[in-house]
């Protein structure tokens, strides 16, 4: 694999942030600039359902530079982070020297690429149902309780609120007999393990990242984010699926099926993108890796 190119080029870069930092902007710009490819490193990114709703990368910025692994995924996939490294790996043998340009906001692909991943064994769809048919109805924090019981190292792990993760351990659990947290031993190498990188992590002012945050979900809605959505909800997809809890997807279905309006699903949309983007801040802090440079938007547009 390659460290550094001649001339100095590093021979990967590397954009993070929170959502609606600008982080799609300066990958384009950057790989424009050095003949490069922007790869998709955002879980909700990868679907094809919703384009506008995860601000992807429209056609016209995809004309001017290539943009990968974004919207090649159908909604009715539960992709992993397995399936991420996976599709990067591949991706990485077909650049002929273009500079991969990753970006994105979910921090466990990012580890993925240099750190590797733990997999996990799959769980019989017999034994999902039953877990998923037990655990509706049932608030999150006492699915979280039943985890405690079971698993207590892999319920330490999880916040009480974090159904998705919360369930997943419960499948691994009742599949296996065996807590989540035994599977994570030796990890699959990641594709950017020893290469040189340069890694940003864009981290704008907060109350100004507020404001985006909010703006941009107005304008979403504006430009059509309510139709992907109706579509969505058209095909009765399991509500577990990732994509069925992207962020505004819940209260935008909650406002076509009539129990609240919608100003209200903008808000509650609004409000859970904004929590998102703190975690963001918490957990690139706390759980990754060394080399990351932060940098305030617009000072990446400059010195970058």
């Amino acid at each position: 694999m390659p460290d550094r190119e001649a001339g100095g080029r590093p021979a990967a870069i590397l954009i993070a942030g929170p959502t609606a930092s600008g982080k799609s902007a300066l990958a384009a710009r950057l790989a424009e600039r050095h003949g490069g490819v922007v790869i998709n490193t955002d879980s909700m990114q990868v679907y094809a359902d919703l384009r506008r709703l995860t601000a992807r990368p429209g056609p016209d910025e995809e004309a001017r530079v290539p943009h990968r692994l974004y919207g090649h995924v159908d909604g009715a996939v539960n992709y992993s982070v397995g399936h991420f490294s996976r599709a990067a790996t591949a991706l990485l043998l077909t650049l002929d020297g273009r500079l991969p340009v990753f970006v994105g906001g979910t921090g466990l692909y990012f580890r993925a690429l240099e750190q590797g991943f733990s997999e996990l064994p799959p769980v019989p769809e017999a034994v999902r149902a039953q877990v998923r048919g037990a655990a509706e109805g049932r608030p999150t924090e006492a699915l979280h309780a039943d985890l405690a019981r079971h698993d207590p190292e892999g319920a330490a792990r999880l916040r009480p609120s974090d159904r998705m993760r919360v369930m997943r351990a419960l499948e691994i659990f009742f599949a296996t007999g065996r807590p989540i947290a035994s599977f994570y031993g030796d990890p699959v190498p990641g594709p950017l393990a020893g290469w040189n990188l340069e890694k940003i992590f864009l981290a704008p002012d907060r109350a100004v990242l507020r404001a985006r945050i909010d703006a941009r979900f107005r304008t979403m809605i504006a430009e059509g984010a309510l139709d992907e959505v109706a579509r969505l909800r058209s095909r009765s997809l399991d509500p577990m699926l990732p994509v069925m809890r992207a962020h505004g997807v819940p209260g935008l279905i909650a406002h076509l099926d009539g129990a609240v309006s919608l100003e209200d699903a903008i808000l509650r949309g609004q409000a859970d993108t904004r929590a998102y983007a703190k975690r963001q801040f918490t957990w690139f802090r706390h759980q990754m890796g060394e080399g990351w440079r932060w940098m305030d938007p617009g000072a990446a547009q400059v010195e970058l």
